[in-house]
């Protein structure tokens, strides 16, 4: 098969190498998916780039853990009749080394969520990390109906992804940006949205939210959190994802007397039923229509480095790979 790899962490261009490796076979209670589209994160990237400091986990690496594809297989114990249906893949290269950027990926099979016919496969490829991360931070603390959540940066993955589940949760949502500049790109009905770089940012969210925020979903944690603790109702949650500073400070007091929670997000290491419940919904709510990706590049699998390098210099479209040749 051919699939993109890396024995050695360090920049894209240097590391990523295409090629033909040997197919993988479906083990018990795996499935074996021929990949149409990998989805490309940050948080791939940070691993191809050893970001931690921490030695290769495995001598070779196939990248990126979300993906849409077919059974083409599958593993001792596993239904047979699931040969031949459009999954979708997330965690497929989570503590493993084989990930969904090459033809051929074998995973366990709960990592494979069968695909409803209404949704393509570019957004199914998308809803791995960005959706299980949103929906953790937007469903954590539990149902959001009637609630006013703030989502900042919702030009990014998460960020989209975490009010449009609000949205369909029964919330009402009020997004951010970092620049006045970025306002009109947002393209989410009914979310008004705020410019960080505004003097009068906590003022503008309280008038949206006068009664303050049941819930934040926070992409820059240091930088954003003496707003968060501004305009947080009593009780609320500020659920983090990122952070710009590694050692942030915070005002202790005003999150004291918020009875305020926060809530750190790492996705590689969510609890089992979080993940089955944010898979559940995330397939309900793509097939009725609630989620959408509008903004989406598709490079075949010998451009993954330049995906990897548009994901490193901050691009706000979501790139995919494309394992197999096409044309």
């Amino acid at each position: 098969m051919r699939a993109a790899s890396y024995d050695e962490t360090g920049p894209a261009t240097q590391v990523l190498r295409v090629g033909d490796l040997p197919d993988p076979r479906p083990g018990p209670g795996e499935v074996l998916v021929r990949v149409r589209l990998s989805g490309v994160n940050p948080g791939d990237t940070k691993k191809r780039a050893g970001w931690t400091g921490a030695p290769m986990p495995f001598p070779r690496v196939v990248p990126h853990s979300d993906g849409a594809g077919v059974v083409e297989a599958v593993g001792a114990g596993v239904d047979p009749s699931r040969i031949g249906r459009r999954v979708w893949l997330h965690g497929a290269q989570s503590y493993r080394a084989g990930g969904t950027a090459a033809e051929l990926t074998a995973v366990p099979e709960d990592l494979a969520t069968d695909l409803p016919d209404e949704v393509s496969d570019v957004l199914a490829a998308c809803l791995g990390i960005p959706g299980i991360t949103a929906h953790r931070a937007v469903f954590g603390d539990g149902p959001v109906t009637g609630q006013t959540i703030l989502v900042h940066g919702v030009l990014g993955g998460v960020g989209s992804m975490a009010a449009q589940l609000a949205l369909w949760g029964g919330a009402s949502v009020v997004g951010t940006v970092r620049s006045h500049r970025d306002v009109d790109d947002v393209a989410l009905a009914g979310v008004p949205v705020v410019a960080l770089d505004r003097p009068d940012v906590v003022e503008a969210v309280r008038h949206t939210a006068p009664g303050g925020v049941g819930r934040v979903v926070e992409v820059s944690f240091s930088d954003n959190l003496a707003l968060d603790a501004a305009v947080l109702r009593v009780g609320g949650v500020i659920a983090a994802y990122g952070t710009r500073d590694a050692s942030p400070t915070l005002d202790f007091w005003p999150l004291l007397f918020a009875n305020a929670t926060i809530r750190l997000l790492g996705s590689d290491d969510f609890p089992a039923d979080a993940v089955q419940a944010a898979v559940r919904d995330l397939t309900t709510a793509a097939a009725a229509g609630a989620l959408a990706v509008p903004a989406v590049d598709v490079l075949p699998l010998d451009r993954v480095a330049e995906a990897h390098d548009r994901i490193d210099a901050g691009t706000r479209r979501r790139q995919l790979v494309a394992p197999a040749p096409t044309g």
